[in-house]
């Protein structure tokens, strides 16, 4: 009874940025429970390896060459992959940038653009248009990925950009939630500690930044793609069917001290 609210069986689900870690695992977990998987990543290349990983592993995958930062695209995307494949059921918002290592005062337009525009926009447009479909039907799930940096200052890097755009990711999460319950579409977030991943390498090239890490994290290690995925996988499915606003940390105890 209880597992068989994990299954994703004639469910469709399109993950953004499914060609970088946690994204292609987070493919990988929804493929497991039974759902058809669309890629979606910014680089065709990615998109297409993930499918082909996807498909040697006996599932059924597609992709989709996507810039979540193009509302139009965005739009059109989720249009066709509505008409092309039923209905999308899931969309896991999981594209998105790691950029630090700049103090406030110096921080550049550029950045600050950059990371809110990938982070925050990209996730609200894929977040109405897929969610437009999900509404007119009366059903749908949706999940973010966030970040523990949305509750916490992380230190030692600066990087005030992105710990305002993963903020604004869990309070977009609620809003949406609140505005969608009744209407039988839920919306939750994950937040993640650092995962050990290329998008977290940057730590190796700060002073000190890994050993400080290690220290704040009460497990003492940083995460695996693989544990954000069984979150992400719990929060698409009906297993988590009481929860809509709700953002889930995943940090090793980060968070607790």
């Amino acid at each position: 009874m209880y597992l068989d609210l994990f299954r994703l069986q004639g469910k469709t689900a399109i993950v953004t940025g499914g060609g970088g870690a946690i994204g292609l695992a987070t493919c990988h977990a929804l493929a497991e429970a039974g759902a058809k998987v669309i890629v979606a990543d910014l680089l065709g290349d990615a998109a297409r390896q993930s499918q082909v990983e996807l498909k040697g592993a006996g599932f059924d995958a597609a992709m989709i060459e996507l810039d979540v930062t193009k509302p139009d695209d965005v739009r059109k995307a989720a249009d066709t992959l509505n008409a092309d494949h039923g209905a999308v059921d899931i969309l896991v918002a999981n594209a998105g940038i790691a950029r630090s290592g700049v103090k406030g005062e110096d921080t550049e337009d550029e950045r600050w653009l950059n990371v809110i525009d990938v982070n925050l926009h990209g996730v609200f447009w894929c977040c109405r248009d897929f969610g437009r479909h999900m509404l007119t039907r009366g059903h749908g799930t949706v999940v973010t990925v966030g970040s523990m940096s949305g509750f916490i200052v992380n230190k030692p890097q600066p990087q005030a950009y992105y710990n305002a755009s993963k903020a604004a990711v869990h309070h977009l999460t609620r809003s949406l939630a609140a505005e969608w319950g009744q209407r039988g579409v839920r919306i939750n977030s994950v937040a993640p500690t650092y995962i050990e991943t290329p998008m977290t390498s940057f730590g190796g090239h700060i002073d000190g930044a890994l050993d400080t890490w290690l220290e704040m994290t009460p497990m003492h290690r940083m995460g695996q793609p693989k544990e954000i995925a069984s979150v992400i996988l719990f929060l698409a499915s009906e297993a988590s069917s009481l929860m809509t606003g709700s953002i889930v940390l995943a940090d090793g105890g980060y968070t607790a001290w």
